[in-house]
Parts: structure tokens; sequence; C-alpha cells
């Protein structure tokens, strides 16, 4: 039973995870070189992320610059960025793109923050669908006289706090983005 319970748990780990990197792509007026993760080039036929073509640097706190290593992947570059719902226009000089990112507008923060709550929405969802899976696992393994009841009834009540606790991290890391967000 610990070998399932600690399978879930990894589980429920991973979503925090993925919870994190997906706070981490929406931007909170400065600039990171985590929201261009999830924006892909088209790279000789094969989507590939931008930060795997090129080198990204910040040389100021509003802007990152973009230098990738084929110098034919500029202007795909550049359409892949206008295309993404990132909200910038890159500037392309020939050798390296440019995005300057603007103070974020009140009503701009607003909506990264209703965003940022369905991120996190979404990472419980998925934290209480490991949950069920392993109370549903553990229900099969009784039925099978792998389990007792006890065993059983123990193991929901550590896959409940778990998920408890998981849960509390995840609306942590969000309260924490929202500050971000909201800080002018």
């Amino acid at each position: 039973m610990n070998d399932l319970l600690k399978e879930f748990e990894d589980k429920m780990h991973k979503t925090v995870d993925v919870v994190t990197g997906d706070f981490a792509s929406v931007r909170a007026g400065r600039a990171n070189a985590a929201v261009l993760d999830k924006i892909t080039v088209d790279y000789y036929g094969t989507p590939t992320p931008i930060n795997q073509v090129g080198t990204i640097s910040s040389p100021d706190p509003r802007s990152l610059m973009i230098q990738p290593w084929d110098k034919n992947l500029l202007k795909e570059i550049e359409k892949a960025i206008q295309c993404s719902d990132l909200g910038i226009n890159p500037q392309n000089d020939g050798q390296v793109i440019r995005l300057a990112f603007p103070q974020l507008t009140e009503e701009r923060r607003k909506e990264l923050t209703k965003q940022v709550r369905k991120y996190a929405e979404n990472g419980k969802v998925a934290v209480r669908n490991i949950r069920r899976d392993a109370m549903d696992k553990l229900k099969a393994a009784e039925k099978k006289n792998e389990l007792t009841e006890d065993d059983r009834k123990g193991g929901e009540k550590e896959l409940q706090d778990l998920t408890d606790k998981i849960c509390k991290k995840i609306d942590e890391l969000c309260e924490k983005k929202e500050k971000e967000l909201m800080a002018v």
C-alpha cells in the first residue's frame, strides 16, 4: 500500500510543478524568459521551444533579447511570438529579436490574475482526480483481499490529508503570484 501512496504522492507533486510552470509563464510586468517557454518555433518542420533554438537574455528589467543560433530562424521566431498570446510585438534587427515589456495596466493585471486562478483551479482538479484514482485502486485492492478494510480507510485518510496539503500549497502559490501581478 505504501508503494501505491508514494506513486500518487509523486503524481501530485508533479502537478504542483506543472502549475508552478504555468504561473511562471504569466508575465508580471518584468521581463522573464519563462514567458517564452510555451512558444514553439517551426524549426525545419519540427515545433521547437524558443529556448532550444537560441540564447535568451535580459539586458534590462523591462526587455528580453533572443539571439538565435541560426539566423534563418529570426522570421520564424518573430512570427511565433506575434501569434502567441503574449501581447508583445517583437523587434527584429537582423541579428537579434528584442521584446519590450510595457508596464501592465490595471485591467490587464486583473485579466492575468483570473488566468492565474484558472491555472490554480486546473491544478487542484488534477490533484483531486489523482486522489480519486488512488481511492479506486485502494477499493479494488480491498476487493481482491490484498488490503483489509482498516488499511484501506487508513490509506484513504492519508490520501485526503495529502490532497489537502497539496491543494493548500497550490493556493499559496496562486496567492503569491497574484500579489506579484498586482504590485505596481
